[in-house]
């Protein structure tokens, strides 16, 4: 059976999320529908990564098996044609049998958006965390260096969550300013659910002058989660890429 590789684009505001959940929309279930009506078939939709609910996507990954023997690009056609207007394919490839989006990915990159000015947002408003507070992005800067690493990441793990394994290789934490916006971009191997977002709202109390940077090593010698900070709002997070070499 082919397999198919699809790189997608969303708007995770209305979903619950990626996985699929009774009662409530998701991303896997939408894109299960739309295969369903264009190629009359039933399949199960992989993701490489188990958004949030509020959570977006720039470069998600996803593969399914198919009977179908169509090429690349017609599905791309196709899927965009019925897909809701906050998902898009950006991407179709036809991959070896053995491709998994999940257990085959290296590397994530995440990004997390800050607006920070005295006035709140209006076009952007689903998409940044609004804060007016003055914040140190040196001492921001310099806490997230400290977690730089091959680390057991429980305090920044969000609760219910069935992993067992809590080492993660973070290969980069940086702070970065554009203008009126602050970017957290996180870069691992492998992500904790809420890890990000939990870094991120951490992270932000440094730049608040509520923590020390020294102390988020002391954050993760704890392996607690009521050792580090607040969770980030969700629209704030955006996955911009998966590698998978």
């Amino acid at each position: 059976m082919p397999t198919v590789k699809l790189v997608l684009e969303y708007d995770g505001t209305r979903y619950a999320g990626w996985q699929r959940q009774p009662d409530h929309p998701t991303i896997q279930e939408a894109i299960e529908q739309a295969i369903k009506q264009v190629s009359q078939s039933v399949t199960s939709v992989i993701g490489a990564g188990r958004t949030d609910a509020g959570v977006h996507a720039l470069g998600q990954v996803a593969s399914f098996h198919t009977e179908r023997d169509w090429p690349a690009s017609s599905w791309m056609r196709a899927l965009n044609a019925v897909l809701p207007e906050d998902i898009a394919v950006r991407s179709t490839t036809l991959v070896e049998p053995g491709f998994h989006a999940q257990h085959d990915a290296r590397g994530k990159l995440y990004r997390y958006r800050i607006l920070h000015r005295p006035t709140r947002p209006t076009v952007d408003r689903a998409f940044v965390w609004h804060i007016y507070r003055p914040l140190d992005e040196a001492a921001m800067q310099q806490a997230a260096t400290s977690l730089i690493g091959s680390q057991d990441f429980s305090s920044f793990e969000g609760a219910l969550t069935d992993n067992n394994n809590p080492i993660c290789h973070l290969q980069r934490l940086t702070v970065i300013r554009h203008d009126d916006q602050i970017l957290i971009e996180a870069y691992a191997d492998r992500f904790l659910k809420h890890m990000v977002r939990a870094i991120v709202g951490t992270v932000v109390e440094v730049g608040l002058g509520r923590r020390a940077p020294a102390s988020l090593a002391e954050v993760l010698r704890a392996r607690d989660r009521s050792a580090a900070g607040l969770t980030a709002p969700a629209h704030g997070l955006f996955l911009m890429r998966v590698d998978y070499e």
